[in-house]
């Protein structure tokens, strides 16, 4: 059953045309929150694992990892907090490369922040939220800044 009366004035909806400046604003608000979330934790990270390599008094004594021991993650975390870096800078160059190239890196550093929840469980949520949330803004506004939906 169909409804044939005309509609009522005030439900009429003009085509709306999207703000592009807004839009536009918000999308480039998250890349850059991102970028800077990411080199961020990557400057962290660069910290931690130098800690790490040079058996600083920072760390607990009796802290287990799932995969070998305190300098091995001293190693793992050192290099990728200076990927992390290299996929700050790639991301704010822009690009679609420098885009998934800060996702696949985020994506890494959570697992790896997650492996390490055992010895140190604040840190490692810390980490990985805002790696949760780099791989959000990369994804949902990490395109195009030009097309706007």
């Amino acid at each position: 059953m169909t409804d044939t009366s005309p509609p009522r004035p005030d439900a009429v909806t003009w085509p709306r045309t999207p703000d592009p400046v807004g839009a536009r604003r918000t999308g480039s608000g998250w890349v850059l929150f991102a970028g800077i979330m990411i080199s961020l934790v990557g400057l962290l990270d660069v910290i931690w694992g130098i800690a790490a390599i040079g058996d600083s008094r920072f760390f607990v004594n009796d802290a287990t990892f799932i995969l070998s021991g305190l300098n091995t993650w001293g190693w793992i975390v050192l290099v990728l907090g200076a990927i992390q870096l290299v996929a700050a800078f790639s991301i704010w160059k822009g690009g679609q490369a420098g885009r998934w190239f800060g996702i696949a890196v985020a994506m890494f550093n959570a697992v790896a922040a997650l492996m390490s929840i055992s010895a140190y469980p604040f840190w490692s949520l810390a980490v990985f939220t805002l790696d949760i949330l780099v791989i959000y803004g990369l994804i949902a506004y990490g395109g195009d800044p030009d097309v706007v939906e």
